[in-house]
């Protein structure tokens, strides 16, 4: 709140015209609130009581202008709240998105400002909605107040001895409250802002949550989110209660002590009139706006503190919680530790008898960010692939997968570290150069409109047919291409499946002279058997696989698996990631008990 009152000083200075106008019409409504209790005590003890019906029902009258009058006064009030609540809301939107863009362009921690949306929209309004409340009901507390106390004072004296505890009582009760709530509604609306972070990222990530496996770890973490919300909404709603409580002290203890001192107050000299005037002043104008200025108080205002220190306030809180939840995307591979030489599988040995060799791919601390100063894919990856060794990536959608074999093909420059391919960098490396060390195959397969000879031979156009013949046969294409026509007949890729299209893109990358073959889920159209079939041929193929995987089949018949969970990264083979890697586990049980997708 300290922080917010040099803001709120400068925003009311420039506003004093309003501000003015506003108290004029506020005094008003001061003059209403006294003249109503004052002419019904005058119209009880100069009229009625005093056998002089007609100046009683004068008197009446004169009430009944005061209530009359307040239409226009309160007309008046609104036309003016609007010249305060409007500026406020077009700063705060300014400044929310000036926060935003200051923050993306110096790269604040955490990358991107996700909770720019949540402030931008619904806190802009919460504080617009909070401030053209408090404003209305706190002027409305003071002027009518003013105009009431000031009526039982003229009334008699002693009234204010009785009614003025209970009141106090009460709104000290009230004020106690209101630190706490404004703690739990800043709770709340964090809360709220980390469960619409979450829903968007889920949002988009339906179709990988799903074939990974990973849908029931989301669905656990969406529902601890909804647990701290609906803790925080239940806090909230403790402090409402005690603020309930308050207003019941203030808002009928008054008119008890009242009642219950009217013996007193006529000893001393308290007439009729002005104890039915006492009564108008309590119920009809002074409890009315204290309840009003309580209840706004305790919910709009504690809404308007927190929004507008989140909003207004220094970034140096909220940056430290979303850098401390950035803290675990830092992804560092562990290389498999040195196993018992009886137990060690092929793969590692193989490994191992090629650590003194050039790596077929070395990533060395590569981060990857889709913007200037976005969150980061990858951060600091260190990978490094033995030649002729077969590797499989695994991990929930969004973590990095497609974007790891871009890096490695060359298509996608990292944003620090470095990407080598056999010894050489790939890093703005000519498209010929890269054509030869590495062939990537998207999930998508690419073929053209031409002989079955040529989609299969693109990638190597000196393949003679025995060899085009051959590896139709090891991929199990024969029926694809005789029903084409042959070697020689035609393709219409339109008239071709998604799986079709995929075997044929394998047959053409195996084909392919270079050593390193990227598969980004490339044969997901196709059946268990056809994939198992297509991975076994590229895996005997001289070079080295790197492959995304569709199945825990894949994973299973690599050397090793790379599982990338947003955590940190491992490596290792199968029954490694089994002891070591929750996120390998919970996708070995889906994959195993989960369906397959067909070509």
């Amino acid at each position: 709140m300290r922080r917010l009152t040099p803001s709120a000083r400068r925003f009311l200075a420039h506003r004093k015209g309003v501000l003015v106008r506003l108290a004029l019409w506020s005094l008003a409504e001061s003059g209403q609130a006294f003249l109503v209790g004052y002419a019904v005590a005058r119209s009880v003890d100069e009229g009625f009581l005093a056998g002089d019906p007609g100046r009683g029902l004068l008197w009446l009258g004169a009430a009944l202008v005061g209530v009359l009058f307040g239409a226009p006064v309160v007309r008046g009030v609104f036309a003016q709240l609007a010249g305060v609540t409007e500026p406020l809301r077009d700063g705060l939107v300014r400044r929310a998105v000036d926060r935003s863009m200051d923050r993306a362009a110096r790269g604040g921690p955490g990358g991107t400002d996700r909770a720019a949306v949540s402030r931008l929209t619904n806190q802009v309004e919460i504080a617009r909605d909070s401030f053209a409340g408090l404003v209305l009901t706190l002027r409305s507390f003071v002027f009518t107040a003013v105009g009431a106390l000031l009526g039982l004072l003229s009334l008699h004296p002693a009234l204010l001895v009785v009614v003025l505890p209970p009141l106090a009582a009460g709104l000290a009760l009230f004020l106690v409250t209101l630190r706490p709530m404004a703690a739990a509604q800043r709770r709340a609306l964090a809360a709220d802002e980390a469960l619409g972070d979450h829903a968007a990222h889920a949002r988009a990530a339906l179709r990988d949550l799903t074939a990974c496996g990973t849908g029931p770890g989301a669905e656990r973490r969406g529902a601890d989110l909804v647990a701290e919300a609906a803790a925080a909404a239940r806090t909230l709603a403790g402090w409402a209660a005690v603020r309930t409580a308050s207003l019941g002290v203030a808002g009928h203890l008054p008119v008890l002590a009242l009642l219950l001192a009217v013996e007193w107050l006529r000893g001393r000299g308290v007439s009729a009139g002005a104890l039915l005037g006492a009564f108008t002043y309590l119920v009809q104008s002074l409890l009315p706006a204290l309840h009003t200025l309580m209840t706004a108080l305790g919910a709009a205002g504690s809404r308007l503190l927190v929004v507008l220190d989140r909003i207004l306030g220094p970034e140096q809180e909220q940056e430290q919680e979303q850098e401390q939840e950035q803290a675990g995307t830092r992804e560092q591979v562990r290389e498999p530790g040195p196993a018992p030489s009886s137990a060690s599988p092929p793969a590692a040995a193989a490994f191992a008898a090629h650590t003194a060799v050039v790596p077929a791919v070395d990533l060395r601390a590569v981060t990857l960010s889709y913007g200037v100063r976005a969150e980061p894919v990858l951060d600091a990856l260190d990978l490094r692939v033995a030649p002729g060794e077969h590797i499989a990536v695994v991990g929930p959608s969004g973590i990095g997968k497609s974007t790891l074999t871009r890096l490695v093909a060359g298509t996608l420059a990292p944003s620090r570290g470095e990407v080598c391919v056999a010894g050489r960098v790939v890093t703005g490396r000519p498209a010929a150069e890269l054509a030869a060390l590495r062939v990537l195959v998207p999930q998508e397969a690419y073929v053209f409109s031409g002989t079955v000879g040529d989609n299969l031979a693109y990638l190597r156009t000196d393949a003679s047919r025995s060899e085009l013949d051959t590896a139709v046969e090891a991929f199990g294409l024969r029926p694809l291409v005789d029903r084409l026509g042959g070697l020689d007949g035609t393709v219409r890729p339109a008239e071709l499946s998604p799986g079709e299209r995929q075997l044929l893109a394998l047959v053409r990358a195996h084909l392919s002279p270079a050593p390193l073959l990227l598969l980004d889920e490339a044969t997901c159209h196709l059946d268990p058997a056809a994939e198992a079939r297509a991975e076994e041929n590229l895996a005997r193929r001289p070079g080295t696989l790197l492959v995304v995987a569709h199945r825990l089949s894949s994973a299973v018949r690599a050397d090793r698996t790379l599982v990338l969970d947003g955590v940190r990264a491992e490596c290792g083979t199968h029954e490694e990631l089994l002891s070591r890697s929750p996120l390998y586990r919970e996708l070995t049980g889906h994959w195993r008990t989960g369906p397959s997708r067909r070509p």
